[in-house]
């Protein structure tokens, strides 16, 4: 619930606040954005499975978003598109764990639906 919590905090903030990033480092916070997002949908996926772990959350947070920076940056100073590592990557993952949220969104719904329906009598 913290994820899904900070992600809307955050959302609201950004929304407010006009910040203009230069087109230098529009990849970078492109891909640390990204990085973010994927750690929000998968914390929110293990949430879901009463796997969450605050440290794990935070740790993988801040690293993903550090390497997806870094490759970044990297691939500039070879003059090679790296950061698409990162969006096919983080993009795979987000897409995995939503898809992971959704069955299990569907598993919960149907077993309230069971739950709630007396047996039929005969």
């Amino acid at each position: 619930m913290f994820p899904l919590i900070g992600l809307i905090v955050g959302l609201i903030i950004g929304l407010l606040l006009n910040v203009n990033i230069p087109d230098a480092y529009s990849s970078y916070v492109a891909v640390g954005i990204l990085a973010a997002i994927d750690s929000v949908i998968g914390a929110l996926t293990a949430n879901l499975q009463n796997r969450f772990n605050f440290r794990l959350f935070l740790t993988g947070f801040i690293g993903n978003s550090a390497i997806a920076v870094l490759l970044a940056a990297l691939g500039d100073q070879l003059d090679l598109q790296l950061s698409l590592a990162a969006v096919f990557a983080f993009g795979n993952r987000i897409f995995i764990n939503f898809s992971t949220i959704r069955r299990l969104m569907l598993e919960r719904w149907d077993e309230r639906k069971r739950k709630a329906v007396p047996p039929a009598e005969d």
